[in-house]
């Protein structure tokens, strides 16, 4: 489970052992590699790819549980990371960062049509933060993303494979590839 105090969480990718298989072997055909010697560069390059990925297009990309830090404030909160699967749970932080899980009645949550998770806190028993646990992530693995979002961080982990010594940028076809998938966020809506 990935915990983000701070920030959207986005960008941290680890990928399970099946689908770091089949991002290697995917980045291997590309790059027409056949050894096996480079295996564990080339799945860190995979994570690494598809954190830029979700940093481009601000969305997790794949499925994982997160723990995301609020503020115990009134009113609608939207969750940074998106998109929303499920809302597990909300704790209460008390200053050591010891956690007491909130009675479902302290709290409303939501999640919309866009992914979007929503928390309101109605009492949070003296916290001044809450801990709220979460499923956040477009696909299930890697074969479940979209084959643009694959491909493009194919191209770009191969690239970063091949060109280690270079300070070219990575090919524009990359972002053109996740161009489709980004979410613009210039003025999110509030909750109802």
């Amino acid at each position: 489970m990935s915990s983000f105090a701070d920030g959207d969480g986005l960008g941290s990718v680890t990928l399970t052992p099946d689908d770091r298989t089949a991002a290697v072997v995917a980045i291997k055909a590309a790059l027409r590699i056949a050894s096996a010697d480079d295996d564990p560069l080339i799945a860190a390059l995979a994570e690494t790819a598809l954190g830029l990925a979700e940093q481009f297009l601000g969305a997790a990309l794949i499925a994982r549980d997160a723990v995301l830090v609020l503020p115990a404030v009134a009113g609608w909160q939207r969750l940074a990371a998106s998109p929303v699967a499920a809302i597990v749970s909300v704790a209460g932080l008390a200053l050591d960062g010891t956690p007491t899980v909130l009675p479902v009645v302290a709290y409303d949550i939501d999640i919309d049509a866009r992914g979007d998770g929503w928390v309101r806190i109605g009492d949070a028993g003296g916290a001044a933060r809450v801990a709220v646990t979460c499923r956040i992530g477009l696909a299930s693995g890697w074969a479940a993303l979209p084959a643009p979002i694959r491909q493009g961080a194919v191209m770009l982990a191969g690239y970063l494979y091949s060109e280690r010594d270079t300070t070219r940028p990575p090919p524009g076809a990359i972002t053109a590839l996740w161009r489709p998938y980004r979410g613009l966020a210039l003025a999110r809506a509030g909750h109802a």
